[in-house]
């Protein structure tokens, strides 16, 4: 690669990495704040926040990326066009394959990068939020057990202590469950206790009584106990059965799923789905980046507006993302939907390519321009009319 060429790279990387890193760092905010309840009623620390709102970054970068690439080229090129770069270049006898190169491997950089998060880093990033979430719910030591706070581990379930004692031991328990509509349960009592063997967590009650306050009924049933042990098995990780997600399967898992997986049983068409769109991710970046170059990369004059080229690549490019999210929910039910989305693709690429080779000029139709410019005439008009009146 020449100096042009790496100028052109060098200016091209570091604006997709910076679009990119904008664009991902604002909408992974967005989405930290509605998890803000990990440390206000849970307890946790700013480190353990982070890390775990960090976790759905990879599952953005799979979004944003394609994107991120797409803006930075059409401001690359424009920018090449407005300072009459593209044109001296052109009138040196620079081939567009040649001003294209500095592109496709930013692309190409794009691309390995998405198949390496589609295929593994997502997955896995969203097995490890499960986990990590389903500690925070049942790591009671830590966010649960604070003297004198409500605490809510699931919807309908709240639990109280009045004291934390040596040796972990809890004074003052009331915990009070309305997760079942048809009755409500309310336990209190004077000791608690931590324990967890083979076959789960419980915690160990002493001295106490249960209250149960069935709907259909005025008064509740009472009872009293002197040891009672509450499972909460139901909130960990360890003896129960994890359905993993379709997102949550690696992309070898989607090509070849075990038939017997329950998942896969239910729903056949949400694998085939999530690999097709697994599959083209890294193959979306290149469509962008010739549908781009295509419409800004041929030479012109600094009197050529590139309002009409931008507002193309947004339309085309939106276009193709939104074919292949349609082909993506149709392919759940009907299988030749999916074919639907590659002919997108792979017809834009060709299409593209073609435009590239043979250096054409792709203008909107006269219509169109037309009708635009006397709309901006009436508009100037009325503008003068209506401020006539107030002179």
């Amino acid at each position: 690669m020449d100096s042009i060429g790496r100028y052109i790279f060098r200016t091209t990387l570091g604006a997709f990495l910076l679009v990119l890193v904008s664009l991902t760092s604002a909408i992974w905010l967005t989405q930290a704040l509605r998890d803000v309840d990990l440390i206000t009623s849970k307890g946790q620390n700013i480190l353990v926040f982070i890390g775990i709102t960090s976790l759905v970054i990879p599952q953005l970068v799979m979004v944003i990326a394609p994107v991120a690439l797409v803006v930075a080229v059409a401001h690359i090129l424009h920018k090449l066009a407005t300072d009459s770069e593209i044109i001296v270049m052109n009138g040196a006898g620079m081939r567009p394959w040649r001003l294209l190169r500095p592109f496709l491997a930013v692309t190409v950089l794009a691309s390995v990068m998405l198949s390496a998060i589609s295929a593994y880093i997502a997955p896995e990033s969203l097995r490890v939020l499960r986990h990590r979430v389903t500690e925070v719910r049942t790591d009671l030591v830590s966010n649960i057990v604070q003297p004198g706070h409500f605490i809510q581990i699931e919807n309908g379930l709240a639990f109280n202590i009045r004291e934390r004692r040596p040796n972990g031991l809890l004074g003052g328990l009331l915990m009070d469950d309305r997760r079942d509509p048809a009755q409500r349960i309310t336990i209190v009592a004077e000791h608690g206790e931590l324990f967890k063997n083979e076959t789960g967590n419980f915690l160990l009650l002493e001295n106490g009584s249960i209250q149960r306050h069935e709907t259909k009924q005025r008064d509740p049933n009472i009872v009293l106990f002197d040891r009672y042990a509450f499972d909460l098995s139901q909130f960990s990780g360890g003896p129960q059965v994890v359905k993993l997600s379709v997102r949550e399967r690696y992309l070898w898992e989607l090509f070849a799923p075990d038939r017997n997986d329950p998942m896969f049983v239910q729903q056949p068409g949400q694998f085939r789905a999530e690999m097709h769109d697994r599959i083209l991710a890294p193959i979306y970046p290149f469509a962008f980046v010739l549908i781009a170059f295509a419409l800004l990369g041929a030479p012109r004059t600094t009197r050529q507006s590139t309002a009409w080229s931008i507002t193309g690549v947004i339309l085309a490019v939106s276009g193709l993302r939104l074919i292949g999210f349609t082909s993506t929910v149709f392919s759940v039910k009907y299988p030749a939907a999916a074919a639907f989305q590659y002919a997108a693709v792979t017809g834009t690429i060709a299409a593209s390519l073609y435009a590239i080779s043979r250096g054409l000029h792709i203008e909107p139709p006269a219509f169109l321009t037309n009708a635009v410019d006397a709309a901006k005439e009436w508009i100037a008009r009325r503008s003068v009319a209506i401020a006539r009146p107030a002179q």
